[in-house]
């Protein structure tokens, strides 16, 4: 018998009230009826749930769950770690939640949803300009390895964007930083960096940016981290553009639920 003594669930104090109303434990991560899963991968689900507080108010809890592991640290506890590396950077990005385990290993994190924001590749494909995004997300992007980090997931679709129609002043959050990682100190430093970079343009290869955007791009990300110029990236960005158009091929076709969208 599995004792549930050994179950946790570290929640942020604010949230503590709303999740007592719904009645959510470790358990209920796994079983609450009201917990919508969208996405069911191998190695986790993706959901959320919508939760009605006293005064009428609903709010969005983005949850993931993992299968039981008898490796350590459990996916959930890395992926806390990673977050808080971003946070304590300074990285903007949506709000810890919660996280916890259950005693047969399987474990869960979950983040506060972001109303008002988009991904800006759903921006895009509404007809807003890449030109509002190109110096907030380059400037983003640069503050990330600036910092000492770097994304292993830099897609398009992982900037949250919140715009007025009449305000070109657009505010970024950056999210999934449980991919979030130290950059190496000295050797691999330039190849995760080269990663990200060439992750971000690739995912604008199927919207309406073009190369000259593109190009554009990566001259202001260049300028954000004090680099001379460009030139000495676009060799690298370009041949792993085309490593990763392999490898997303390849994906689409064996795995084509790894693309479905977070819902808003």
């Amino acid at each position: 018998m599995i004792d549930s003594s050994k179950d946790h669930f570290h929640l942020a104090p604010r949230f503590q009230p709303l999740a007592r109303r719904a009645g959510l434990d470790a358990h209920a991560i796994f079983e609450h009826p009201s917990i919508r899963i969208w996405r069911k991968l191998p190695d986790r689900e993706n959901g959320y749930i919508d939760l009605d507080d006293d005064d009428g108010t609903v709010s969005r809890w983005h949850i993931k769950r993992f299968p039981a592991r008898q490796l350590r640290p459990l996916p959930a506890h890395d992926q806390v770690k990673s977050h808080h590396l971003a946070v304590a950077e300074q990285i903007p990005t949506a709000d810890l939640v919660g996280w916890g385990s259950l005693a047969d290993s399987r474990s869960f994190i979950i983040f506060e949803n972001l109303p008002d924001f988009a991904p800006a590749d759903k921006l895009l494909e509404t007809g807003f300009s890449f030109d509002r995004l190109l110096a907030p997300t380059a400037k983003l992007a640069a503050l990330l390895h600036t910092r000492g980090l770097h994304h292993r997931d830099l897609y398009l679709c992982h900037f949250f964007v919140r715009a007025q129609a009449d305000d070109d002043d657009l505010e970024l959050r950056l999210i999934d930083t449980a991919r979030v990682r130290k950059l190496p100190v000295l050797f691999g430093r330039s190849r995760w960096i080269v990663k990200d970079l060439a992750q971000f343009l690739y995912s604008t290869s199927k919207l309406p940016v073009s190369e000259t955007q593109r190009q554009a791009w990566l001259d202001r990300y260049s300028r954000e981290r004090g680099l001379a110029s460009a030139a000495i990236l676009r060799g690298p960005v370009r041949r792993k553009i085309k490593q990763i158009a392999r490898h997303d091929a390849e994906l689409l076709r064996t795995r084509p639920q790894r693309n479905v969208s977070i819902p808003m």
